[in-house]
């Protein structure tokens, strides 16, 4: 299974559609968004093309194909307009025989992880900072931020393909795979 894993959009439009056509570009069975979707919240500057409006008609379309979890921008509001699940703080799933803890990173992250199986991913965005740091019974992966890239970091998304990890900038070009 082939899924493509982003964070963080913020209501940009602009990166939003980017992130889409590298989604049709890669044609995974599933896009996992870990959160911040619609808001820029107030310790970021807007970002470019900021349209939280135009975000929700772009990825509606999309609501079969989407899993998603809650960010710390996410609002019970939000699920009034998307038309997939947006506020589960966090979820487990099972993919290519690899345990994944999904989250926005805000409750659970690397320095705070949950009580995890071992051998099991810490997948979270939050920290606009692509991250892959081995722990002794667990790795956690962060993929980036699609709007608001953070520590001179380029704007990213994931794919995660059989066991390995490879982070991507939004045009499409590999700048570093993993492997568990």
């Amino acid at each position: 299974m082939k899924i493509m894993i982003a964070s963080d959009i913020h209501g940009s439009a602009t990166y939003c559609q980017d992130l889409l056509n590298a989604y049709n570009r890669e044609a995974p069975e599933r896009l996992l968004l870990l959160g911040d979707i619609l808001y820029h919240g107030p310790r970021n500057d807007l970002p470019t093309g900021y349209a939280p409006k135009k975000v929700i008609e772009m990825l509606n379309p999309f609501a079969d194909a989407v899993l998603c979890v809650r960010g710390n921008c996410e609002a019970e509001v939000d699920q009034m307009v998307l038309q997939f699940p947006v506020l589960a703080d966090y979820a487990w799933l099972e993919v290519n025989g690899i345990r994944i803890f999904a989250t926005h990173g805000h409750l659970f992250g690397n320095d705070n992880p949950p009580p995890l199986p071992n051998g099991a991913v810490l997948l979270c965005g939050h920290t606009h900072v692509p991250s892959y740091i081995q722990h002794q019974g667990f790795t956690y992966v962060n993929p980036g931020s699609v709007s608001i890239p953070k520590e001179q970091s380029p704007r990213s998304y994931l794919i995660l393909q059989d066991q390995t990890f490879a982070w991507k900038t939004l045009d499409g070009n590999t700048y570093r795979t993993e492997t568990l």
